[in-house]
C-alpha cells in the first residue's frame, strides 16, 4: 500500500480579474498527485477551471 506524504503546494488563482496567492498542505502519494488534488480542491471550492489556477511550487513536508 502506498504511503501518502504531505506536500506544500503554492501558487495563485484568479478571482474576478485579480490573482490571489495560496499555500495548501495536501496529502498525496507523490508530487504529481498533490498538484492534481490542488487543482481539484481549489477548482471545486472557488468554481474555477484549471486555467485560472497556477502551481508555482510543490515541496515535500517532513515530519508530522
Amino acid at each position: 500500500m502506498m504511503q501518502n506524504m504531505k506536500f506544500e503546494v503554492k501558487g495563485t488563482f484568479m478571482i474576478g480579474d485579480e490573482w490571489h496567492p495560496y499555500s495548501k498542505v495536501i496529502e498525496a502519494p507523490n508530487a504529481v498527485q498533490a498538484k492534481e488534488r490542488t487543482f481539484a480542491v481549489i477548482g471545486s471550492k472557488h468554481r474555477l477551471k484549471r486555467r485560472y489556477i497556477t502551481v508555482n511550487a510543490v515541496d515535500a513536508v517532513n515530519g508530522e
